[in-house]
């Protein structure tokens, strides 16, 4: 389940990475980035759920548990937000809608590399 669990959270970071940046990079939300961004939520939330399942006292409330809520809860904001922007075609959203993409990817990214670090510390 621990093979799972990482590949699942690394899978999240592969595609909400591209996802992020290639609408940085294009300068303008399209919908396959919205997609990308609603495929890296599920992949957290599975990865998310099997660790938690591996945990011998489940939730924590610690860096790494808080700064993971925060996260989880920033991409499904994200993620819906972009399908609102999107069915609405409002072109300045659209293109400024990535100032918001990188800022949840940098705060997604703390709970990752904590949890990284925690596991390897094990």
């Amino acid at each position: 389940m621990l093979l799972l669990a990482i590949i699942s959270i690394t899978l999240a970071l592969v595609f909400y990475s591209i996802g992020v940046w290639s609408e940085k990079l294009q300068g303008k939300l399209r919908l396959w980035h919205v997609i990308i961004f609603w495929i890296g939520f599920i992949f957290d939330s599975l990865g998310t759920t099997l660790m938690s399942k591996i945990a011998q006292n489940g939730f924590q409330i610690n860096f790494h548990g808080i700064t993971g809520i925060v996260a989880i809860l920033l991409m499904f904001f994200h993620a819906t937000w972009a399908s609102v922007v999107i069915k609405d075609k409002n072109e300045i959203v659209l293109l400024k809608f990535h100032k918001f993409s990188i800022f949840v990817w940098l705060v997604w990214l703390i709970p990752y590399i904590s949890g990284a670090i925690f596991g390897m510390a094990r």
